[in-house]
């Protein structure tokens, strides 16, 4: 890309709308007449990691592009329960589509934990979801033994309490890339990492630690695609390998960069999307 991710999001609104459950924040770009892509962000992010995917519907008549700040980001209403689980997060995200009279189907795209709240979304009202795409997805340890779950919950949630969202986000944030990715690129994920608010995040966590990707793919019958990057180390190929494998799919490789794949790899992930000129989907 040519254009950093904050030149990128300056052509996109920034809204929140109320629906009955709570506010909702996201950012939107494209003219067309019916939203055409939903795009849903990982654990240590927000709607700026879709910079690059908004970008390219700015100015177009033929998408409308949404990305949400999911509950508890931003000014996102937090979920009223504390331990929710991915349907908690999908029933919200339809919600926030009711509210802005999103009928017609529509590409749903989750990255890393948003992977398991699109899967889930997608299982509750299949007949309004186009195709299902998962990048880097996260997994969900909800089919793990019990110890495991809790000391993956339990060690995210200490790592925030020792370090705090900025702490974190220079601990951790350059995880999230290749080892060959931009400074630009870097700083535009530690800041927005950054940015998370704990309680959110929190519950975040624990949805993680109880959800389960296999289990809602398995009810699912739009086309899903699977893809994610070969230096990614928070979601290695191999585990992306088996989310494929249980979405009777293979793996489509993004190249040679890491988990925050739609920055990184922002030319083939629009392509996948069908947001650039050689888009993958008609």
């Amino acid at each position: 890309m040519d254009i950093t991710p904050e030149q990128a999001l300056s052509g996109a609104m920034q809204s929140t709308v109320e629906t009955p459950h709570g506010a909702v924040q996201f950012r939107s770009a494209g003219m067309a007449a019916e939203v055409t892509h939903v795009l849903l962000h990982g654990i240590g992010s927000a709607s700026a990691s879709w910079a690059f995917q908004l970008g390219a519907a700015v100015g177009r008549s033929d998408v409308r592009v949404l990305a949400w700040d999911a509950p508890g980001y931003g000014r996102s209403a937090h979920l009223p329960m504390g331990l929710p689980c991915a349907q908690d997060y999908a029933e919200r995200l339809w919600s926030w589509l009711d509210a802005l009279s999103v009928w017609q189907p529509v590409v749903l795209a989750g990255h890393s934990l948003g992977a398991l709240m699109a899967a889930s979304a997608s299982r509750l009202q299949p007949n309004r979801v186009k195709h299902l795409v998962l990048l880097a997805p996260a997994r969900g340890y909800g089919d793990a033994e019990a110890p495991v779950r809790e000391a993956v919950v339990q060690g995210r949630l200490a790592t925030l309490r020792q370090l705090g969202p900025e702490g974190m986000a220079l601990a951790r944030g350059a995880a999230m890339l290749s080892p060959d990715a931009s400074p630009v690129l870097q700083e535009a994920v530690r800041q927005t990492m950054a940015q998370i608010e704990p309680a959110g995040y929190t519950q975040a966590v624990h949805m993680l630690g109880q959800a389960s990707l296999a289990q809602d793919l398995n009810a699912i019958s739009c086309p899903v695609w699977v893809a994610s990057g070969e230096a990614d180390t928070v979601t290695p190929p191999q585990s992306c390998d088996a989310v494929a494998h249980a979405a009777k799919q293979t793996r489509i490789s993004l190249g040679p960069v890491g988990h925050a794949c739609a920055l990184e790899a922002a030319d083939a992930v629009n392509g996948l999307l069908g947001l650039s000129a050689l888009g993958r989907m008609k």
